[in-house]
């Protein structure tokens, strides 16, 4: 069988090597990172087969489970310490993030292209609130499509896996139903939390030399010859 060619540095990851790339981190660390499934496990369960406004309500009552799995999933993987500022970023752009995601997906996932890599800014470069954002802000610019396209990505990738999981784990009944869909969200949500990890990544090697460029390094100075080291088993 010949040998698969070696992958891209971070500031020329393709999407599918990004998915690739968590599906890897995720195997290398899946005891720490499988316990982040419970949250979105936890809110289906209290939102499935309810109206729009509950599920935002669900969400919204779920914020501190979602903050508590991202900033882990940031720690475990950009192997970086979690801050005041990290949590509280998080808890923000939750917040406005439920209501879009039960709304629509789309407008969901273009915020957090746009400002969600705050979050590990915060944690890995150690900046205060209004530095990490506006740092979260030059990262989701730096290269917007592949942030953009990096999450639709993740978000299709692991839904598919999660109906064809629930199938094959499905038995007559709602019960049955339900504990399918909180396996299932156990099992494969961590994926979305890693992908957002290994994206900030990729936007920080893009970011130097861009026009939305910073003082800021990437991850590691290094991260545009090789692969990241940070989620390499």
């Amino acid at each position: 069988m010949p040998e698969l060619p070696p992958p891209l540095p971070p500031d020329q990851r393709t999407v599918g090597q990004l998915i690739a790339e968590s599906i890897r981190a995720y195997g290398a660390h899946f005891w720490l990172l499988v316990p982040t499934g419970a949250a979105l496990a936890i809110a289906d369960q209290f939102a499935v087969r309810h109206t729009l406004g509950a599920q935002m309500v669900v969400f919204w009552a779920a914020t501190p489970l979602f903050v508590a799995a991202y900033v882990w999933t940031c720690r475990v993987v950009l192997n970086a310490e979690i801050t005041r500022e990290a949590v509280i970023l998080a808890v923000v752009i939750w917040i406005v993030f439920a209501p879009l995601r039960a709304l629509y997906i789309l407008p969901a996932v273009a915020l957090l292209a746009f400002v969600g890599l705050a979050v590990p800014a915060a944690m890995v470069e150690r900046l205060g609130l209004r530095d990490a954002f506006t740092r979260g802000r030059k990262l989701g610019r730096a290269d917007y499509l592949h942030a953009a396209g990096s999450i639709a990505a993740l978000v299709i990738v692991v839904g598919v896996a999660e109906t064809a999981l629930e199938a094959l784990l499905h038995t007559q009944g709602n019960t049955g139903r339900r504990v399918a869909l909180g396996l299932s969200d156990l099992v494969l949500s961590p994926l979305l939390f890693i992908g957002g990890a290994i994206l900030y990544v990729d936007q920080a090697a893009r970011a130097v030399g861009s026009r939305h460029a910073d003082l800021h390094p990437p991850v590691d100075a290094d991260s545009a010859r090789r692969p990241d080291p940070q989620v390499e088993p």
